[in-house]
């Protein structure tokens, strides 16, 4: 096998803008005066606040009366009366209500009258379950003994709207707290509202001192910024700031992170979303979501509108194609007009991060709109040097780790695959009980993250173990032998993920153009694990499945793609094209004759068995090396390039072309002296499949 060694807070409309209580207050539009974070609870405190004040009135009677109350029955009432217990000087106030009798033993206080020192005493007589004509007799009998009844009132006017406001302020919380449930995030009351996340300047404290290995995206970016804090400098020479800029670079270069650090340097109100926010179910949402996300962004300009995986929202539109998509593209149309069409804000920056730019809308990618594309590529050596050193500020690290070779071995990695193989030394570290990181657990750190997790206990037949270590020790002499091939750098039979041994090679420097004579290299190399096995065994395994397959997509590409065949020419035959929907690429019917198609396969053909005939004339030639190196290899069960340049200067004592390769024997190069320029100059890894 082979591969490459490559790797909140809701903007909200001024309504519904609820900033945590923990947030500090940012600064308005202006810059100058710092907004007060409105506190979520102080409408809520008011209901409540009202709600007791209702409840204080209606019982107020209640709670701030002096009286004594004393209930009575109707037959004790009317014995009294009778008896002369109650009578005119001891009844006063006396009223007939629905449910009972009232009267109290005093009479009521004139406003001239001095205050009584003795409260009055009150008395009631529930007749609720009387009949009717119970208030007729008794109304007599009072009357028999002088006592004055006093006329029946009702309940007064702000009892009964207090009554009135008990009932109902229940039912008015209830209702606010649904409209509230109903209207929140992703509800259907708020479909046309922007999801961005608006961040506070306190809240930013990524700087692009923060950012390494991509130093040319950081002086591109820094311009941009420069123009939001000092704009007269530009302007007076009739410049105008970039409307947008769209980050393109493969995943986990760092995008986002750059993003991050120009909120951090410019100073300005920072609006963050994803570009699967603007996309729904029902046609017109996310266009109205691109207009309230400008509106608001517009209310505190100058501001960065910052839109990842700008792929989702910004896909090429079908021109009438079956299978289009309304939604999404009334979506871009909105966002089209809102960059540059009548009525665009000059003041709003909008950032774009995308790693499949061929399917962005051309209209897009015009002038106007995203003037600058940055390139956010792979770090060189020296850029992964220096990630590397931000991510192992983090650990304790042992002063013997060798940060250039670390920087080495991870050719083709990325800033998310470096941070990922310091995060995977520090717990290998932990796991063997270490004080601190080693240059072991860094170079095993590499191994876990190219093949995969080591399985030391899957139990393997010596047999089979013998055939994986043949596999992978002809690779390596393939990759010694060949003074175009990367050097090894080691050699292993242990099982990683779906291979159950691999040999790695790295590159010397950094390499961005291939020649033809290095591919050939390559593609030996890829054909050596089979080339022992039929040496060894006379008779090949399927472990040489991706061998094969890369051998043939490169030795295709090499045809089709870059020219390298006199008999074909310097004709590009492309039998696939980049889809308008899809990054990669898509096939379509043959645009040449069956003839043509033909002598395509035979030369893909002719390469890959001369290579394998050179391959399998250095499996023979030097059979007892490989002997050597396999039984090395079961041994120890991993071999760095130290070891196996021992094995070679035992049996090559002679001067060598280049440090681990040696001349290629007499025999006739199959191969033409031409040259072409390719991108595929990471460093490999080969192995057998499981």
């Amino acid at each position: 096998m082979q591969t490459y060694l490559g790797k909140e807070r809701h903007l909200m409309s001024d309504s519904e803008q609820r900033p945590s209580q923990d947030s500090k207050p940012s600064k308005d539009s202006n810059g100058d005066q710092p907004r007060k974070p409105e506190s979520p609870n102080s409408n809520r405190t008011v209901l409540y606040l009202l709600i007791v004040a209702t409840i204080c009135l209606v019982f107020s009677p209640l709670l701030f009366t002096k009286s004594e109350l004393k209930t009575l029955t109707l037959s004790e009432f009317e014995k009294g009366l009778e008896d002369g217990e109650y009578n005119k000087t001891n009844v006063y106030n006396l009223k007939f209500g629905l449910t009972a009798i009232t009267f109290q033993n005093q009479p009521l206080p004139k406003p001239e009258d001095p205050p009584s020192e003795v409260s009055p005493k009150l008395f009631r007589i529930p007749v609720a379950t009387m009949g009717n004509t119970w208030q007729a007799d008794v109304k007599d009998q009072i009357k028999e003994h002088g006592i004055r009844v006093s006329p029946s009132e009702g309940p007064s006017e702000w009892q009964s709207w207090a009554l009135l406001m008990i009932i109902a302020a229940p039912l008015i919380l209830l209702l606010i707290l649904m409209i509230r449930r109903v209207g929140g995030a992703g509800s259907a009351l708020s479909f046309g509202r922007s999801r961005g996340k608006l961040y506070a300047q306190d809240d930013l404290d990524t700087t692009f001192d923060d950012v390494k290995g991509i130093d040319e995206a950081v002086e591109e970016l820094k311009e941009v910024v420069e123009f939001l804090k000092s704009p007269g400098k530009y302007q007076a020479l009739g410049g105008r700031i970039p409307k947008g800029v769209l980050l393109v670079g493969p995943p986990g270069t760092g995008k986002t992170m750059l993003a991050k650090a120009v909120a951090g340097e410019a100073g300005v109100p920072f609006v963050s979303l994803s570009g699967s926010d603007f996309v729904e179910m029902f046609v017109g949402v996310g266009a109205a979501r691109v207009r309230d996300m400008f509106q608001q962004a517009a209310q505190r300009s100058p501001c960065i509108i910052f839109i990842d995986e700008l792929d989702a929202l910004g896909k090429a539109r079908s021109n009438g194609m079956p299978g289009g998509n309304d939604e999404r593209e009334q979506t871009l149309n909105a966002l089209l007009v809102e960059m540059d069409g009548f009525g665009s804000d000059q003041s709003v920056i909008v950032m774009g991060a995308t790693n499949r730019l061929d399917v962005l809308d051309q209209a897009l990618l015009r002038p106007g709109r995203f003037d600058r594309q940055v390139l956010v590529d792979r770090p060189d050596i020296k850029g992964r040097e220096a990630i590397l050193k931000v991510h192992m500020t983090k650990i304790k690290m042992d002063e013997s780790v060798n940060l250039p070779r670390v920087a080495k071995l991870t050719a083709g990695f990325v800033g998310a695959d470096l941070a990922n193989l310091v995060n995977e030394a520090a717990l290998l570290a932990a796991r063997k009980d270490k004080k601190c990181v080693t240059q072991d657990e860094f170079e095993e750190a590499v191994d876990r993250v190219v093949a995969g997790l080591a399985k030391q206990t899957r139990i393997i037949d010596d047999e089979e173990k013998e055939r994986t270590a043949y596999h992978e020790c002809g690779h390596a002499l393939t990759a010694c032998s060949l003074p175009n091939a990367d050097p090894v750098h080691k050699i292993s039979i242990i099982p990683r993920g779906r291979t159950l041994g691999f040999m790695m090679q790295s590159p010397d420097s950094e390499s961005h153009n291939t020649t033809r004579s290095a591919l050939l290299a390559d593609i030996c190399v890829m054909l050596g694990g089979t080339a022992a096995e039929h040496v060894v065994y006379d008779e090949p395994s399927v472990g040489a499945q991706n061998d094969l397959q890369r051998a043939t997509d490169t030795a295709r590409r090499m045809v089709t793609e870059w020219g390298m065949s006199e008999k074909i020419g310097k004709v590009h035959y492309s039998e696939s094209r980049s889809s308008p929907f899809f990054g990669g690429r898509m096939s379509e019917e043959p645009v040449h004759s069956e003839e043509t198609i033909r002598e395509i396969d035979l030369e893909v053909k002719r390469i890959i068995d001369a290579s394998y005939e050179q391959t399998l004339e250095i499996m023979q030639s030097r059979r007892q090396v490989l002997e050597q190196m396999t039984r090395d290899l079961i041994e120890v069960e991993t071999m760095d390039a130290d070891h196996l340049k021992r094995i070679l200067d035992e049996h090559h004592p002679g001067a060598q072309i280049v440090p681990g390769t040696f001349p290629k024997t007499d025999a006739a190069d199959p191969y033409s002296d031409a040259d072409a320029e390719t991108n595929d100059g990471d460093a490999e890894v080969s192995g057998t499949d499981d």
